[in-house]
């Protein structure tokens, strides 16, 4: 067992099952030592965060749509790299959340996403530069979506 499931069991965490991209595009891209994960959404197995942060959503739904985002992210990075999992560190995340005009909390909701990567890989692997915008909308309503980037050791 990969010290990845190993941590994941640890904190009590199941990944999702790997969805397919909803458009014409790949889920994930590895070129050379770096794993580009294309955008996912906060929806699992039927849970679904949807709505505007600001409007419908408050900041804690915002957080547990990230981490919910996050959680695809991982299932997508085991997906890319199979054995070789515990090779990956994060390197880079670009976030969009859904919010009224007036919404100025995005870090507070992006840190969900942030501190599941660190719980689940550690402070060293985990830690990332982040960049993230409100935005009017996002695909299939959700409240959060994230583009990630990881590199293999």
């Amino acid at each position: 067992m990969s010290q990845f499931d190993q941590r994941l069991k640890k904190l009590g965490i199941t990944l999702p099952e790997v969805e397919p991209a909803l458009g014409n595009f790949l889920p994930y891209r590895i070129s050379r030592s770096q794993v580009f994960i294309a955008g996912q959404v906060s929806i699992i197995a039927g849970e679904r965060i949807t709505g505007k942060l600001g409007g419908d959503l408050s900041v804690e739904d915002g957080y547990r749509g990230s981490r919910l985002y996050g959680l695809n992210i991982l299932a997508q990075l085991k997906a890319a790299l199979k054995d070789d999992i515990d090779r990956a560190r994060a390197v880079e995340l670009s976030g969009f959340v859904n919010a009224v005009p007036e919404f100025t909390q995005i870090p507070a909701v992006m840190n969900g996403v942030s501190d599941l990567l660190i719980e689940v890989l550690g402070e060293e692997k985990g830690s990332h530069a982040r960049s993230s915008a409100g935005v009017s909308s996002l695909p299939v309503g959700a409240a959060v979506g994230v583009k990630a980037l990881f590199e293999v050791e």
